[in-house]
């Protein structure tokens, strides 16, 4: 009878071990954390392109019109004082735009901020899945999620905010299956 007994102590794996209410509501909470990150991080990233692709969109046709410009501008035929004063004023547009909206420092600050978000919620996956069902009491486990979610109210006051269109790209994203990997899809 002791043998069958610490043979069935032995045979126990970690999914068959008993789940506690708390550890229960730990890894719940780590995995709506985890959630939330996923749509910050995925938001960011979608900032990050707009504003990298606007930088390209904005500075290639300054830089082509600055070119046809110079061109004109010395041209010996009048009219082209005409196209070359209506270019110029386009380019002085445009070049405002890129000063005031600094497409390239918004780009870098939502990839700096999706690339945070994203390393947080690996480390809270890994926490749910893989820390919470080792031998550590549920104390440790609640100081741990705590200090995760330290973590990000962190990153949600010094990130920048994910604008509404991007926002729901992420989600678009994410429910077309962005966010999945491949060993997590059940067949």
């Amino acid at each position: 009878m002791i043998i069958s007994q610490l043979m069935d102590n032995i045979q126990t794996t970690t999914a068959e071990r008993p789940v506690s209410k708390t550890k229960q509501e730990i890894i719940k909470e780590a995995q709506r954390m985890e959630e939330g990150l996923l749509y910050s991080s995925k938001g960011h990233f979608s900032a990050s392109h707009f504003w990298h692709n606007f930088h390209l969109w904005v500075g290639i046709p300054m830089v082509v019109l600055s070119a046809i410009v110079g061109a004109t501008a010395l041209s010996k035929f009048d009219p082209s004082h005409v196209i070359a004063g209506f270019i110029s004023i386009v380019i002085v547009s445009l070049s405002g735009v890129m000063t005031f909206l600094n497409p390239n420092e918004k780009s870098s600050a939502h990839l700096n901020a999706g690339n945070n978000y994203d390393s947080l919620m690996n480390k809270i996956r890994i926490f749910w899945s893989i820390d919470c069902w080792r031998d550590e009491s549920e104390q440790v486990l609640t100081e741990r999620l705590k200090y995760f979610s330290e973590q990000k109210d962190k990153l949600n006051q010094s990130c920048p905010q994910v604008p509404n269109w991007a926002y729901k790209a992420a989600k678009k994203g994410i429910k077309a299956g962005e966010g999945e990997y491949v060993v997590d899809v059940k067949k």
